[in-house]
């Protein structure tokens, strides 16, 4: 099997893990209800646009798809720590609300552990991560190819 084979292949899984990792991520949000407000909203959003980015790329991978599947990514990994910090910010209002006189340190460390799920909302940033990592030196990106030196001897041998 070819090097490049090997490398469409493994290509291939991390499309699909990256888009399983979207579908399943939208999935559990419908499932649990999570559509309260925009903030809810944005992860269900964020993942359904990069699944169908995704499913884009394995169809008909060009240029202008694999690059604007990258921004997607990066947005999502950005909307993906966002959601960390609304976890974490709303784990330490009811903390405070409900123990008021407490200390910051015993308020931060319970946020940590609060009800919300401090890395819930990361999932996507593995799913934004793998996505990208997989159109690494795609060969649509890749405007100048490096050059073969076996080519290179074997056209000086002639």
């Amino acid at each position: 099997m070819t090097e490049s084979r090997i490398t469409n292949r493994i290509r291939l899984a991390l499309l699909i893990l990256a888009a399983l990792i979207c579908a399943g991520t939208a999935f559990e949000l419908w499932l649990t209800e999570h559509y309260e407000g925009w903030t809810q909203w944005l992860p269900t959003i964020l993942a359904s646009l990069g699944f169908v980015s995704i499913l884009v790329v394995l169809i008909k991978p060009t240029k202008l798809s694999l690059r604007l599947m990258r921004w997607l990514m990066l947005i999502i990994i950005a909307g993906s720590l966002f959601g960390i910090w609304e976890h974490l910010e709303h784990n330490f209002a009811f903390e405070l609300e409900i123990r008021p006189n407490a200390t910051a340190t015993d308020v931060v460390m319970d946020s940590l552990k609060g009800a919300n799920p401090l890395l819930a909302p990361g999932i996507l940033i593995f799913a934004g991560l793998i996505a990208v990592i997989s159109s690494y030196a795609h060969p649509k990106l890749v405007t100048d190819p490096v050059p073969d030196p076996a080519a290179d001897s074997v056209s000086d041998a002639g």
